[in-house]
């Protein structure tokens, strides 16, 4: 199977048999070890993988930057707004002369509906080294495997199946932030067991094209997905809890709008009184940056339920999985 993943684009999980997810799951697993006990893994000598961002990073950047230099290989940050594509450069010439120096290319473009995974498979099209989606306006399929790993550390890996997770939008009034960790959510834990409850005001749907292929997904693994318009009744019972913004999809042309629809619902927030109506060993995540006192509350995410870290260092170890296993 590792042979097989070679050269394979990560563009969405959905693009991935469950079988090769959980390759990646194990082979993050043994990365992480390793690294625990400082135990040398160049996989990737000499191996270079350009970091196309449209958009602001903090952990995504970092974790395949540290990745890379632990596999062996280098990574070379790309601003689009220093490139050539800031001049029109198509993703068909990038795509060709970025793959031909080097072994991979991994993109951001995450802030506009119907253009980030289109530019992404359109790259794709034109190379064949992998692309990996470091996050899209429809998925955030590398944040959504560290959660997945995550949740398996906590509960167990032959433990998954009829785990409710609570996937629910949250105020915070930064910016209309992405759909695509909410949508990767609702796409990759159904297949592994998960029953999912999703919560959101009227205004804040996900794409009905993610939602049917969410659906479809719970459907063929035997598990429930349902939609709630109540935060608590998708905290009740819950075993995990996923609070966290986005934006409404026809309004990211005029985000100012988004945010002073989202202002009649600042109740939206992840505090002591909602955690209470979880399991009593739930655990509450993030995909990061939270916007402390209107998302989550400093008592939640600093307190006993909260993975957060642990959360945000496995995107390292998933990261590096990918790039092992694809490059």
């Amino acid at each position: 199977m590792r042979a097989i993943l070679k050269g394979k684009d990560y563009i969405s999980t959905q693009d991935w048999t469950v079988e090769e997810l959980e390759l990646a799951l194990d082979t993050a697993d043994e990365l992480k070890m390793m690294f625990k006990k400082e135990i040398p893994h160049p996989y990737l000598p000499n191996k270079t993988i350009f970091l196309l961002f449209f958009d602001k990073s903090t952990r995504t950047r970092n974790s395949f930057e540290a990745g890379i230099t632990q596999l062996g290989g280098h990574a070379h940050f790309i601003d689009s707004s220093t490139s050539q594509i800031s001049h029109g450069e198509s993703p068909k010439d990038t795509g060709i002369i970025l793959s031909s120096y080097g072994h991979g290319i991994a993109i951001r473009h995450d802030l506009v509906p119907g253009e980030g995974n289109t530019y992404m498979r359109e790259i794709a099209k034109h190379t064949d080294r992998p692309v990996i989606n470091m996050q899209c306006d429809i998925d955030h399929p590398c944040q959504t495997l560290a959660d997945l790993m995550t949740i398996r550390e906590k509960f167990g890996k032959d433990n998954m199946r009829g785990r409710k997770i609570a996937i629910s939008w949250a105020y915070a009034p930064s910016y209309a932030k992405p759909m695509s960790v909410p949508q990767g959510l609702a796409l990759l834990m159904p297949r592994f067991g998960m029953d999912v409850v999703l919560a959101h005001p009227p205004e804040y749907k996900l794409m009905d094209s993610v939602m049917e292929t969410a659906q479809e997904n719970a459907r063929k693994a035997g598990v429930k997905f349902e939609v709630v318009d109540d935060m608590d009744a998708a905290f009740e019972d819950a075993d995990i809890v996923y609070p966290k913004s986005w934006g409404i999809e026809s309004l990211f042309h005029v985000p100012e709008e988004a945010l002073e629809i989202s202002k009649k619902y600042k109740d939206w927030i992840c505090d002591e009184r909602r955690m209470g109506l979880t399991k009593k060993d739930s655990i509450y995540m993030h995909c990061l940056p939270a916007d402390r006192g209107y998302e989550v509350t400093d008592a939640v995410i600093d307190g006993p339920h909260s993975i957060i870290y642990q959360e945000a260092e496995n995107r390292l170890h998933t990261c590096k999985a990918l790039m092992a296993l694809t490059m």
